[in-house]
């Protein structure tokens, strides 16, 4: 890596931030509706939402939707201590988008780019990497991703009210080295030269041939 990328990065890293963007015992509960999730900001480092879902007269579903700003990648979604579950039906999903546009009770994922059933044994462990495994018709993903909107679904069947908490981390993007485009500059560079040698070479020959 070179200099000006070790300098960047080592200042995007002393700039980035440890915080809780929404905590549901303080600011509220989360939106209810996929086509109206709650908006967050995120920002380099580690944001953390706490919320519950459950069923308790009904399924609490949690909808949010933040925007992985230019320069940045969503490198990590890690459960955090407290996190509970009523079994193997605690379900987080992730929209490309700034909406989860599928329905509460589909047959299949399809339109999901990726989920996972979180559960306490998932505490302290980065969920992004099994979320991004295509199943069920979700397309999958390679991590971590780039800048753009991510709306997620979080919900819990068992009867009920189970906390939850994620970490979701943005981490630099890399910076190209400066090697990587003089390389390209000069082998196009070549390579018109030599093609101009070629066409001048063909031109000669020809006026040799008709002389």
């Amino acid at each position: 890596m070179s200099l000006k990328a070790l300098v960047l990065t080592a200042m995007l890293s002393g700039m980035a931030h440890s915080a809780v963007i929404y905590n549901e015992t303080i600011a509220g509960d989360l939106s209810n509706s996929g086509l109206a999730p709650s908006l967050l900001t995120v920002s380099l480092g580690s944001n953390q939402i706490f919320g519950t879902t459950g069923n308790v007269g009904g399924t609490d579903r949690d909808y949010f939707t933040f925007s992985v700003p230019s320069g940045l990648q969503l490198s990590a979604i890690t459960v955090l201590p407290g996190t509970a579950s009523g079994g193997p039906v605690s379900f987080i999903g992730m929209q490309a988008g700034p909406q989860v546009t599928l329905p509460t009770n589909p047959a299949t994922a399809a339109g999901l780019l990726g989920w996972w059933h979180y559960s306490p044994a998932d505490i302290n462990t980065n969920i992004l990497p099994e979320m991004a495994v295509p199943a069920n018709s979700s397309s999958g993903f390679t991590p971590p991703l780039g800048p753009g909107s991510y709306s997620f679904w979080v919900q819990d069947f068992s009867p009920g009210a189970f906390a939850y908490g994620f970490d979701i981390t943005l981490a630099a993007a890399p910076v190209p080295e400066p090697g990587d485009s003089t390389t390209v500059f000069a082998g196009l560079a070549a390579l018109i030269f030599i093609l101009g040698r070629r066409r001048r070479t063909l031109g000669d020959s020809r006026t040799d041939m008709g002389a």
